[in-house]
This record gives C-alpha cells, sequence and structure tokens, in this order.
C-alpha cells in the first residue's frame, strides 16, 4: 500500500464516479379540499302520489346543474315558506332557532352540502360565533331553511361530487 496521494488523473476518474442517490422517501398524498358549487334553491314540490317533498337546487353558474332530493312534509313545508320569505302565524321550530342564533350573535356563514350515504345527503352548518368560526352536522333540509332565514341569505354550497357521482359520496375533510 502506497501513502501516495492521487495524482490530477486519479483525482478526476475519482469524481467522475457517480454519487449514490439515496432512497426517495415518498411523501403521503394528501386528498385534494372538496370542491363546492353554489346553488340556489330553485323549488320545493309535490309530486303526487309521493308523500315527500322535493327540493331542487340549482346552480348559480353554467354549467347549471341540478339535485333533487327528498325532504319530511314539515321540512319541506318550512322550506317552502323560508324560500318565499313568508312569516308563519307563530313561530316555526327554525324561525324559533334562528331567534336564539341572532340574539346569540352567531351567524350562518354557509351550509353545505358534503355528501351522501345510502340516498341521505349529509351537511353542515359554518358559522360565526363570538368565540370563532365551527362546522355543525345537520340535515340538509335543517340547514337550508337556516341559511333562507337569515337576514342576508347564507350561501348553499354542494360538494361538486355529488353533482357527478351516483351513489355513496364519503364527506371529504378541510
Amino acid at each position: 500500500m502506497s501513502d501516495v496521494l492521487p495524482g490530477p488523473e486519479e483525482a478526476d476518474l475519482v469524481a467522475a464516479e457517480p454519487a449514490v442517490a439515496e432512497p426517495a422517501v415518498a411523501e403521503p398524498v394528501q386528498p385534494l379540499p372538496p370542491a363546492f358549487r353554489v346553488m340556489d334553491v330553485e323549488d320545493v314540490s309535490m309530486d303526487l302520489p309521493s308523500s315527500y317533498p322535493l327540493v331542487s337546487l340549482i346552480e348559480s353558474e353554467p354549467p347549471l346543474r341540478s339535485l333533487v332530493f327528498p325532504v319530511g312534509l314539515t321540512e319541506g313545508t318550512a322550506l317552502a315558506l323560508a324560500q318565499r320569505r313568508m312569516e308563519s302565524p307563530r313561530p316555526l321550530t327554525h324561525e324559533l332557532f334562528m331567534q336564539v342564533l341572532q340574539r346569540a350573535r352567531i351567524d350562518v356563514v354557509a351550509v353545505r352540502l358534503i355528501g351522501r350515504d345510502q340516498g341521505n345527503y349529509l351537511a353542515e352548518l359554518d358559522v360565526m360565533a363570538p368565540h370563532g368560526r365551527e362546522r355543525i352536522a345537520c340535515r340538509p333540509s335543517d340547514g337550508l331553511v337556516l341559511a333562507l332565514r337569515m337576514p342576508v341569505p347564507a350561501p348553499i354550497l354542494v360538494d361538486e361530487r355529488l353533482l357527478e357521482e351516483a351513489g355513496d359520496v364519503v364527506p371529504q375533510g378541510g
């Protein structure tokens, strides 16, 4: 063995050797946040012989897709009254709850339809309270009525997958 340092030619050969690459560590793939479309309540109707009213939502902007789903009779009545900005002779449950929210200084920022499970739509209220913003699970009909009952109606947001996919749609975090 020689204690001689490599000459210039040998140094070039050492430098020209390819470096061994470290194995790449795959970063976990984060799901994209859901894309929401702004919708309007187009109609609440009753097609006989069905015993359930149908709620029709339509996109506010093109391509103007619609989403139609059934609700209970009392919920459909409350939603039809809210859509038409009509008051009842005595406060209905939604009207009472809206007064409680207003007195507690809680605003409904939006209602979101976030999924579908075995034909049942899943929704949440996005509210702004004095202590901050929160999301609260709710039935779509309740969320829609409260959104429409706000002094300035809150937007109705629908996960775009509900307009594109049939069957169950699992809510995404976000």
